[in-house]
């Protein structure tokens, strides 16, 4: 199993608690997170990741990758506008040697410490002015370690001659210098050049392949955006490409899956019903944010999808032929909407992604009829109360921001949710957070104070519970589907 798989989507149980959470209040999450946004690093789960000295408008990534050496040369182009006034700016970077450096045109200096590589700027750079840095930069790319173990890029297939990359949470720099921040969103471009017979993928739609004189071939990808650095995602090896339209597929966007050929009978049968999820989940969320979607099968094992934008990426072990995973096929385009469309200003609220994202998970099994969400609820609420009532997880502590019980009891706070507004409301609840946040950041304050606004009642006192209580509440009494 690579290093650095294990980030995307829920595991099938709850596991016991490690330790307790942070025993801080919603109110005192409200003020750090305002804090945050004004630029404080003590108020963010990870403040050495990240700079609120810039925001990125657009990244343009030129690499070329030998699997043979398994040495990558990078060319980044970064396009952002200053927040303060100051001639440095900082970079998130691990592992790889920064060759030389440019800020609008002229040579800037390069310092690396702590995973930066912080340039400054020959003149100093006013606060709102456009600037572009122009990174060159080299190296054996790998994993970088963080409190979940080590992630990022890595090796995939028996001669280790693909690669992967799970960015989340802190991967990112692992292969690109970016502002490492979930609420630092760009435009991207990918032109990704491998050796003849090997083929890349990235996020968004393949704007050109083209074979060069020595041999190698350069494929490139744009998606405008706008997207967070932990979601993007380049992939290297050997696939079968499949593509579909609209028109034939049924897809309200055009699709495109990869797998390894001797995958794509059990690929193709696995996902063959993402036309139908993408049809029921813009009924139930509105319409999909971006231009394309797909899925891509590594060869290699798993023990999560990896959840990007556009692209969801899948192991071996994930397509077995029959179905068996489906519901993780299900979770990873629920994140289109929320995750990825609508991002989290600090990981402390990664419920909204994940909770959110399980939820959807309930609602295909009902859409589908087989077990319903409130069956699906009350069973897992049950799961849940077996377990410490040790963790918040409106603010779950930053060693534990993947504890299943972030993911599960956040699907059962919605479902508490659906059950006090009937469905009616509660799904115009989902859809307008979507179309109230879509290509920005929000927050837990903000989904509360969203939710209260739309259903016209106060609702704190029944949200608040299933968020920021250790105790694990009741559903309200209601009817789902009503």
């Amino acid at each position: 199993m690579p290093r650095g798989d294990r980030i995307g989507c829920r595991r099938r149980a709850v596991p016991p608690a490690a330790a307790a959470a942070l025993p801080l209040a919603a109110t005192a999450a409200g003020t750090r997170d305002r804090a945050a946004r004004e630029g404080g690093p003590a108020a963010r789960y990870f403040p050495r990741n990240g700079s609120y000295g810039h925001r990125t408008l657009a990244y343009d990534l030129r690499l070329a990758y030998d699997p043979g050496s398994a040495w990558l040369d990078g060319h980044a182009t970064i396009k952002a506008v200053a927040n303060e006034s100051t001639r440095r700016v900082e970079l998130d970077l691990a592992r790889l040697t920064v060759h030389a450096a440019e800020i609008d045109g002229e040579p800037a200096t390069v310092q690396r410490r702590d995973g930066k590589a912080v340039l400054t700027a020959a003149r100093p750079l006013a606060p709102g002015q456009p600037f572009t840095a122009d990174i060159r930069y080299s190296g054996s790319p790998g994993p970088v370690r963080t409190p979940f173990g080590a992630i990022g890029w890595d090796r995939t297939g028996d001669g280790h001659d693909g690669t992967l990359v799970a960015s989340q949470p802190l991967g990112a720099p692992s292969w690109f210098p970016c502002n490492d921040r979930p609420d630092d969103k760009a435009a991207y471009t990918f032109t990704v050049r491998v050796p003849g017979g090997h083929h890349a993928l990235a996020n968004g739609t393949l704007r050109e392949r083209r074979e060069l004189d020595d041999g190698t071939v350069s494929w490139t990808y744009h998606h405008p955006g706008p997207m967070a650095s932990y979601l993007a995602a380049v992939y290297t090896g050997r696939f079968t490409h499949e593509t579909y339209d609209t028109e034939s597929s049924g897809s309200p966007v055009p699709l495109r899956n990869a797998y390894p050929a001797h995958l794509a009978d059990r690929a193709r049968y696995d996902l063959a019903r993402q036309p139908q999820m993408l049809r029921a989940f813009t009924e139930l969320f509105g319409p999909y944010p971006f231009e394309t979607y797909g899925a891509v099968v590594v060869d290699a094992e798993l023990a999560a999808p990896v959840e990007n934008q556009t692209l969801s990426v899948f192991g071996s072990n994930h397509m077995d032929g029959k179905r068996g995973w489906e519901t993780l096929v299900a979770h990873e385009i629920a994140h289109q909407w929320y995750g990825n469309s609508v991002s989290l200003t600090d990981w402390r609220h990664i419920w909204l992604n994940e909770g959110f994202a399980t939820y959807a998970e309930w609602l295909w099994s009902e859409h589908i009829d087989e077990d319903d969400a409130h069956t699906l609820a009350v069973q897992a609420r049950q799961e849940l109360s077996g377990h410490r009532q040790n963790l918040r997880i409106g603010d779950p502590g930053r060693s534990r921001i993947f504890d299943d019980r972030v993911y599960v009891r956040g699907a059962c706070t919605l479902h508490a949710l659906r059950l006090a507004l009937g469905d009616e409301r509660f799904f115009t609840v989902l859809r307008t957070w979507h179309a109230a946040h879509r290509g920005g950041s929000a927050d837990t304050d903000a989904f509360i104070a969203h939710a209260e606004r739309t259903a016209g009642r106060p609702l704190a006192g029944l949200l608040h519970p299933w968020l920021f209580d250790r105790s694990l509440p009741e559903f309200p009494a209601g009817t789902a589907g009503a």
